[in-house]
């Protein structure tokens, strides 16, 4: 392996994880209020701690570019796969915008829905590039499922705030 190969693959990583992270900036951008407006909300006993939230993204978030950077770095043509990582990525900032910005506690229950969708066709598409991709993905799949579930639960008891 060449020293500009390893700075190639090394720059591409960097790159992912920036692109991960820009969509993490923009959905963190409309949470700037979220842990003031999270505690007024009616939550489940099984609803996790604010605090909790900061470090889960931030480990999925870099889940997330190393496992698109596999795909980049994958034999062949990966367009298809890393258009459907960056549609996921935009419905995941999205999400942050609905419920803590705008308060749109409906809107923000479907599309967490199609968020979900999108991240298990990511998941698919990944795997036939790189199963270790997919298998990265698969946490974030997981927490967004999760996160569908207390979407909706909150939703559904806080009409006057959401």
């Amino acid at each position: 392996m060449t020293a500009r190969s390893t700075s190639s693959r090394v720059l591409g990583l960097a790159g992912w994880l920036l692109v991960a992270f820009a969509a993490a900036a923009v959905g963190a951008a409309a949470s700037a209020d979220a842990a003031t407006f999270y505690a007024q909300l009616t939550k489940p006993s099984w609803a996790p701690p604010a605090w909790v939230f900061g470090p889960v993204w931030s480990v999925l978030y870099t889940l997330m570019g190393v496992a698109a950077w596999l795909v980049w770095r994958s034999p062949g043509p990966a367009r298809g796969a890393l258009w459907l990582f960056a549609a996921q990525l935009a419905a995941n900032a999205l999400w942050s915008w609905l419920f803590f910005a705008w308060h749109l506690g409906a809107l923000a229950a479907v599309e967490v829905l199609v968020l979900l969708a999108l991240i298990a066709a990511t998941v698919l598409a990944f795997r036939r590039r790189s199963r270790m991709a997919a298998w990265l993905l698969l946490p974030y799949l997981l927490w967004v499922s999760f996160a569908s579930l207390l979407t909706w639960w909150v939703w559904q008891r806080n009409p006057g705030l959401l």
